[in-house]
């Protein structure tokens, strides 16, 4: 079979050429945009925050981040205010954002399996192999679905009092210490 002149005669031939990408992956630049972006819908209707905030919060690299929310913010997504109280907001209400419309803007199309239109080419060119391009479509599809239909409210949601504290202790067993630089026995007697 031959597609784009390419002779395709095996799944490794169509992964070398990168026709069917492994699984869905999001780039750092995309994971770090959903942080952000979560962020600032935890703290919807309480006004701009600081580039500095939400790095540190998020553990974020501040540079990086700036660069992002700018790209947020010629989309419209978010807006930015000027001044001492000055910061990054989010344009609209966190259930108006749908997670794919990030993904799209910073990482491009929603395809954990190739392109939709590479991938009905293919179901409809090679029977040999039709049955798991198929599947190859449903899960491109189903995941672009799932994207499409979850906002940001959906994944931030209200919290209740304990939540943060519970998170937490989940937490500080997953993280790796963080190593603060200064005089190491400083307040504990050494």
């Amino acid at each position: 079979m031959l597609f784009y002149g390419k002779s395709i005669n095996s799944i490794k031939t169509i992964e070398f050429y990168g026709i069917l990408p492994g699984a869905m992956k999001i780039s750092q630049k995309g994971l770090y945009a959903l942080q952000a972006m979560m962020m600032l819908a935890r703290h919807y209707n309480q006004g701009a925050i600081r580039i500095r905030d939400i790095a540190y919060e998020e553990g974020l690299p501040e540079k990086f981040l700036e660069l992002i929310l700018l790209e947020l913010k010629n989309a419209r997504i978010v807006e930015s205010a000027r001044g001492a109280k000055g910061g990054y907001q989010l344009r609209r209400a966190p259930s108006e954002i749908h997670l794919s419309e990030i993904i799209r803007l910073i990482d491009g199309p929603l395809a954990p399996f190739g392109d939709a239109e590479q991938l009905r080419s293919l179901i409809d060119r090679d029977a040999e192999h039709r049955k798991l391009y198929q599947i190859f479509l449903d899960v491109r599809d189903a995941a672009a679905k799932i994207l499409e239909n979850t906002t940001l409210a959906d994944i931030v949601g209200p919290k209740s009092p304990g939540a943060k504290k519970a998170r937490k202790k989940k937490d500080e067993a997953s993280v790796l210490p963080m190593v603060v630089h200064g005089n190491p026995g400083r307040g504990r007697g050494e």
